[in-house]
């Protein structure tokens, strides 16, 4: 149980640690009419970008204790049944709150990216990824 636990508990700090992991969009600067610009608008997306986003470790935890709170339901009722609630709740606690960290965690990065990529090509510049 505690093993389960631990390892789920890592997984959830390698998804948040990893969070936008240095990412920046790639800008085709041969056809940016605005490349003069580029520098400071990049940083101004980054913020804004994360901003939108909500920060990925701030939604991981949410999703954390969400998926805890409904896997320690589920593994209780699951649990009652084989005559251990107990421990039925300490699993689906710990699954769940494992699943629905990584979960938010990554939905969290998607739209920081995607944030980030609206931004810049709302100022003019063509982005490639």
């Amino acid at each position: 149980m505690t093993r389960l636990m631990a390892v789920g508990m890592v997984a959830l700090w390698i998804s948040g640690c990893a969070s936008y992991g240095g990412w920046e969009p790639t800008v085709d600067t041969s056809r940016d009419m605005n490349r003069d610009a580029l520098a400071h608008d990049l940083a101004e997306c980054k913020e804004l970008a994360s901003k939108a986003s909500g920060g990925t470790a701030t939604e991981a935890a949410k999703g954390t204790g969400a998926g805890a709170v409904i896997g320690a339901a589920a593994g209780a009722v699951i649990g009652a049944v084989s005559g251990s609630p107990g421990r039925g709740a300490a699993l689906g606690s710990a699954i769940g709150g494992t699943s629905g960290g990584v979960h938010e965690g990554v939905s969290a990065e998607h739209q920081y990216k995607r944030s980030y990529i609206k931004c810049l090509e709302g100022r003019g510049h063509p982005v490639i990824n």
